[in-house]
């Protein structure tokens, strides 16, 4: 498994904290490749310094911007996206941080301020016209979907906030799935996640923006417009053709599911006809009826013409992936904007659970949860442990794929930090919990 690479970002004051106290840190290198950091509280007299382990590929400080950020996390895995590869990028920490300022951004006209997907995604269509115009191939471009993940449930913010299902498949794969229609013929369609195609930047910038204003996001303790939610944006390099062979794949599912339903039905139907219940209890065999084998012959050879269809279908997809000369084709790049985690201390009247309400109580039980949860499957990843507990949560059952193919890419996470000394023991949490994960992969 591929080692986990952790980096530390120090958001600057904001507006209302600026004149106030803040948090005596600082950053050693300890080996040439990794940094800790440390911390001390100046308004809390006998409180020791806390250090963390050499975890950290890079601490950023406050007047980093995203452009710098972007040049130091993503930009250099570029070439892993256009090797195959995929990538996965978290951002930690609690409610005001930075998080959703590092993924998303704020500001989408200023190049030094775009969040990291969208300066990645200007980047791999730059380097995919160039692909386009020297090889000549089909044109490619970037399929994005973007949902959010709350409790157990997923949230399509491509398609109207629509609820969506999280379901593990028999093939061991964790689908998504959204609302169940019902087409003409009997046929039932259950739509996937909803993924945009863009085949330029200015397309996915406006789709991006729109979706964005989809995020649900609710007041808390810490922060007035804190996100409640994971928010989770993929990125995936496609052809016209993988698209019309996926979409084809959809729908000889659909032309299966009534022909499925008959043939399950009908075997019913007959098991049903050919055995009578004993006034003891016992099904015995119905000798006044015959089990009609060749009515469920039938149905079943139907049902293996129509299975044989969705085979062949996939088929064609698995022939798109062999046929491309562009080994990017189905790369993905992948960006988790993490709920706020809280850290509360019984001693601060600001931050007590007591002046919390019981949604925010319930909700932030279900983050730290999640976190948790994150955290374990991260270190397990990162040591290589022949058991990963993705079942722990709806947050990495979703993100087992990425991280079982970590293999062919990397995985990174970006801990988020206040330097506001009435955040100390937040932001602490939040060291401590990413320098664990990075000692781990160290």
């Amino acid at each position: 498994m591929a080692p986990i690479n952790v980096f530390a970002r120090w958001r600057p004051l904001s507006q209302s904290e600026r004149g106030r106290d803040e948090i005596d840190r600082g950053t050693h290198d300890r080996s040439g490749s990794f940094f800790s950091v440390a911390l001390e509280r100046r308004d809390s007299v006998g409180t020791r310094p806390w250090t963390s382990p050499a975890a950290f590929r890079a601490v950023f400080e406050s007047e980093h911007d995203n452009y710098a950020v972007f040049n130091t996390v993503v930009a250099p895995h570029i070439p892993r996206i256009l090797r195959g590869e995929n990538c996965t990028f978290f951002a930690y920490g609690h409610s005001g941080s930075g998080k959703t300022h590092t993924i998303f951004g704020y500001d989408f006209e200023d190049s030094r301020q775009l969040g990291m997907c969208l300066g990645a995604a200007r980047e791999i269509f730059d380097k995919l016209r160039y692909l386009n115009e020297e090889e000549r191939g089909p044109a490619m471009g970037i399929g994005f979907s973007l949902f959010e993940l709350r409790k157990k449930s997923a949230f399509d913010l491509l398609n109207n906030r629509t609820q969506c299902h999280i379901r593990e498949g028999p093939d061991g794969k964790v689908h998504i799935r959204g609302e169940t229609e019902i087409l003409e013929g009997g046929k039932v369609r259950v739509c996937p996640i909803v993924q945009l195609v863009c085949w330029d930047f200015e397309e996915f910038r406006q789709q991006h923006i729109q979706a964005l204003e989809q995020r649900a996001t609710g007041s808390s303790s810490i922060h007035s417009q804190s996100s409640r939610t994971h928010a989770v944006l993929q990125l995936e390099i496609v052809s016209q053709a993988l698209v019309d062979a996926r979409h084809d794949l959809y729908d000889r599912q659909s032309e299966l599911v009534p022909v499925g339903k008959r043939a399950t039905d009908i075997r019913i139907e007959e098991d049903s006809k050919s055995a009578i219940r004993t006034p003891d209890g016992q099904w015995v065999p119905n000798p006044e009826y015959q089990r009609d084998q060749g009515r469920i012959d039938a149905v079943e050879a139907e049902m293996a013409q129509f299975e044989g269809r969705v085979t062949a279908a996939e088929q064609r997809v698995h022939a798109v992936f062999k046929a491309s000369s562009f080994p990017c084709l189905g790369a993905k790049m992948v960006f988790v904007d993490l709920a706020g985690a809280e850290y509360y201390e019984g001693n601060d009247t600001r931050l007590s659970s007591r002046n919390r309400a019981p949604q925010e109580l319930q909700e932030g039980r279900q983050i730290n949860s999640d976190l948790l949860a994150l955290k374990e499957v991260m270190r397990a990843t990162s040591q290589g442990q022949k058991r990963v507990p993705f079942r722990s949560s709806t947050l990495t059952m979703v993100l087992r794929e990425h991280f079982l193919n970590s293999g062919k890419g990397i995985s990174t996470i970006i801990v988020t930090l206040s330097p506001a000394a009435e955040q100390f023991a937040a932001t602490l949490n939040s060291l401590k919990y990413a320098s664990l994960v990075g000692a781990a992969s160290t």
